[in-house]
């Protein structure tokens, strides 16, 4: 079981939605998650988020309220996801989030209720109808 963190960036009413590369797998590649990364040994769930998102973008963020907790089994692993809601922190001269995608080959800022247009990671599918029925 590996322990995973997946951040909810929420910026004025639209979600961050970030799309996967080639994976070793053909059930995550080129599918859409939210950004996040492993827990490593002695972090909390929040202090994994927001080393994982800088460490991925480049960007800060601020930790919030927890989305979902979901347990998946994919065929070839299993993963214990914690997501979160997040705010970017801007930077004094920034009136928008920018972020560098080391990780990813794609990005968009969607809606709640267009987050389901999207070929989402099996394990984030649970946070994306969580996130569609509280904002409709």
């Amino acid at each position: 079981m590996v322990k995973v963190v997946a951040a909810v960036i929420e910026w004025n009413g639209k979600i961050l939605c970030m799309q996967r590369g080639q994976t070793r797998y053909p059930y995550t590649s080129y599918r859409w998650e939210f950004p996040g990364g492993k827990i490593e040994k002695g972090e909390s769930p929040q202090q994994a988020l927001y080393r994982e998102i800088l460490e991925e973008m480049g960007l800060e963020i601020e930790v919030g309220d927890c989305v979902a907790l979901i347990v998946h089994d994919y065929p070839d692993f299993s993963i214990s996801l914690l997501s979160y809601k997040c705010r970017p922190v801007l930077k004094s001269h920034e009136t928008s989030p920018t972020f560098v995608m080391r990780e990813h080959a794609s990005s968009c800022w969607l809606t709640p209720g267009e987050l389901s247009v999207l070929e989402w990671c099996a394990a984030d599918i649970p946070t994306v109808t969580a996130l569609t029925q509280s904002n409709p």
